[in-house]
C-alpha cells in the first residue's frame, strides 16, 4: 500500500501564505506526475498543479501567479507554495502522484485549507 503524507495545513487569512507538504515513498520513482487537487464543499475535486521529475509544471488558471508547486526528487517529497491566498482557495487538498502510464494512482488522506476574510 502507498501511502502519501501530507502536511501543512491549516486556517491564515485571506493574503496570507501556506506551505503544503507531502511525501512519498521510495516506491514512488521518477516516472511519477506529482501534484495537489482540491475539493471544496459541494464541488468536485480539481487539479491545482502537477510536475514531473524533470520539473514540468501545470496551474490551474486560479492560482498561476499565486501558487508554486516543487519537488524534490532525492527525497521524494512535493511542496505547494500558496501565496496571497483567497477564501475562494479554501478545500481540502491532496497530494496525487500518477504514474506517467496512467496505470497507477495515489491519493494522500487530504488536509484542510481554510482561508478567512
Amino acid at each position: 500500500q502507498v501511502q502519501l503524507v501530507e502536511s501543512g495545513g491549516g486556517l491564515v487569512q485571506a493574503g496570507g501564505s501556506l506551505r503544503l507538504s507531502c511525501a512519498a515513498p521510495g516506491s514512488i520513482s521518477n516516472l511519477y506526475v506529482l501534484g495537489w487537487y482540491r475539493q471544496a464543499p459541494g464541488k468536485t475535486r480539481e487539479a491545482v498543479a502537477t510536475i514531473t521529475s524533470g520539473g514540468s509544471t501545470y496551474y490551474a488558471d486560479s492560482v498561476k501567479g499565486r501558487f508554486t508547486i516543487s519537488r524534490d526528487n532525492a527525497k521524494n517529497t512535493v511542496y505547494l507554495q500558496m501565496n496571497s491566498l483567497k477564501t475562494d482557495d479554501t478545500a481540502v487538498y491532496y497530494c496525487n502522484a500518477r504514474h506517467m502510464s496512467g496505470i497507477y494512482v495515489y491519493w494522500g488522506q487530504g488536509t484542510q485549507v481554510t482561508v478567512s476574510s
